[in-house]
């Protein structure tokens, strides 16, 4: 499965108690890489509702952490805790046409991932971020280029990130940016979903 490229944009229950809605102002704004995150745990008939709304405009739908809810989508997105004790070759196999997508701090994280056959890296945090606690200090856009470097697979630029901080992401070479609080916390996520995916598409 392709990966496009663009505004990545990440619904997470922590910060979106109405995830459904947060996903379709997204999906209105021209978003078409959408991530699942509830840390307190995946709702398996929500992951279904929200892969409908996605599949019906051609968006990609990935579920972060859980692995058994990630079939019920386009993909999976794994933290390095989460490979703990997986052979990610298998999980690769397994996963079949869907989508893998690894969290990488470090070039070197990048590319074991690479050789496991994921499909994009996340890399970050860009920029100070309220949203991931642990998310650690942030990389910049030096840290974010080594990264780019590293890889022939698409990299997520993510933490921190909204519309003033597309341009650097763009310079970077990185082929996504993620975002969550610039949208979540949006009086109109859909205006804000919108506004970004045309900046983006001027950096071009």
């Amino acid at each position: 499965m392709i990966v496009p490229s663009g505004i990545y944009g990440i619904v997470d229950r922590a910060s979106s108690p109405d995830a459904l809605r947060l996903l379709g102002a997204m999906l209105a704004g021209g978003v078409r890489v959408i991530q699942y995150r509830a840390k307190d745990g995946v709702a398996r008939d929500l992951v279904r509702a929200m892969h409908v709304r996605t599949n019906a405009v051609g968006a990609l739908l990935v579920v972060n952490d859980d692995l058994e809810a990630a079939m019920d989508a386009d993909g999976w997105h794994a933290g390095q805790e989460d490979l703990i004790g997986l052979d990610l070759v298998a999980v690769r196999a397994r996963l079949g046409e869907r989508v893998l997508g690894v969290s990488c701090g470090v070039p070197a994280e990048a590319m074991a991932a690479a050789r496991a056959g994921a499909d994009y890296v996340g890399t970050g945090p860009f920029a100070s971020t309220t949203s991931k606690l642990d998310a650690g200090m942030p990389i910049g856009e030096a840290g974010l280029r080594a990264v780019v470097a590293a890889v022939a697979i698409p990299v997520v630029a993510i933490g921190g990130i909204g519309p003033d901080q597309l341009g650097a992401v763009r310079a970077s070479g990185a082929r996504m940016a993620a975002v969550i609080s610039a949208l979540a916390a949006s009086p109109d996520p859909e205006a804000a979903a919108r506004a970004l995916v045309q900046r983006w598409a001027e950096l071009g």
